[in-house]
């Protein structure tokens, strides 16, 4: 398999993924807005149907991948032997080489703190026992760098709004750029694009629109990335959760501000809050991705 070409960015253009919808706005006049697509996709793990998520219907193939594999349900060292789309009846097949049962675990169905899906199947911290974070620097320079980017690339969200975005990043660079109407599924897909092309975590930063709850704490941590940060805020599970694994989670990340709840260690403060420019209004994004 080939290696990606860096940056993977959103791509608002895709007409299957917004809707033109018309109504009137706040004086009764006629009015037409962009609106975000909402479809189910059902995914299923060799013969095993696992759950039905609520996506975009942007790479069903990554969704898949990756909430398997927050999951629990694909190990690290499982060989995936084809990956088969519906588009027609929105189905995914992953197909792996050994042979798979969950329907204990997919029983113990829950839901979460996320929206849309939000699904943990069984006990939320099952296959966290082992996870050792890497002790990486984290310059605030990086980060101030990232938000800027983020906020300012062409998205589904500066299009129609009411979606969230997570991006794969490097340093201060961007690499892998995914939204969702659930937060959770970008994750997922960000999640499966790694274990697709075998991207290595030590060195990642993973950057969320969305809330930092426990449900996304865990999967950064089951990706084995050492740092979360986010524009919006935290729940405090999602804080115990991040300290006890020893990872970096930032918050309210907002033009020259932000705030560490846990992993300040990693912190390298490289620069001057003052010398960062403001947010420029018409790029500035709400943290829960209305």
């Amino acid at each position: 398999m080939s290696s990606p070409t860096y940056p993977i960015l959103p791509d608002p253009a895709n007409a299957r993924l917004t809707r033109l919808i018309e109504g009137t706005d706040h004086t009764g006049a006629q009015a037409q807005i962009s609106v975000v697509e909402e479809r189910p996709l059902t995914i299923y793990l060799n013969r095993q149907e696992i759950v039905t998520a609520m996506t975009i219907g942007d790479y069903p193939e990554l969704l898949a991948l990756g909430f398997l594999r927050n999951q629990g349900m694909l190990l690290a060292d499982d060989v995936v032997t084809g990956i088969d789309y519906d588009d027609e009846i929105e189905t995914v097949v992953v197909r792996t080489q050994r042979e798979t049962s969950y329907e204990e675990k997919v029983q113990k169905k829950t839901r979460t703190s996320g929206c849309a899906v939000g699904t943990v199947f069984g006990d939320m911290m099952e296959g966290l026992e082992g996870v050792t974070l890497p002790p990486a620097q984290l310059r605030t320079s990086w980060l101030y760098a990232l938000a800027r980017e983020i906020n300012t690339t062409p998205s589904l969200y500066l299009q129609a709004g009411a979606i969230h975005g997570t991006v794969l990043c490097h340093q201060d660079q961007p690499l892998v750029y995914m939204e969702d109407v659930g937060r959770h599924n970008a994750v997922d897909k960000i999640a499966g694009f790694m274990f697709r092309h075998n991207v290595p975590a030590a060195d990642k930063i993973l950057y969320t629109t969305g809330r930092l709850t426990s449900e996304m704490v865990i999967k950064t941590a089951m990706m084995g990335i050492p740092v979360l940060a986010s524009r919006s805020g935290f729940t405090a599970w999602g804080v115990e959760i991040a300290r006890q694994l020893g990872l970096t989670l930032i918050g309210r990340m907002r033009g020259q501000r932000f705030i560490c709840l846990s992993g300040e260690d990693r912190l390298l403060r490289d620069i001057d809050p003052a010398s960062v420019p403001p947010e420029d209004s018409k790029h500035r994004r709400k943290g829960a991705g209305q």
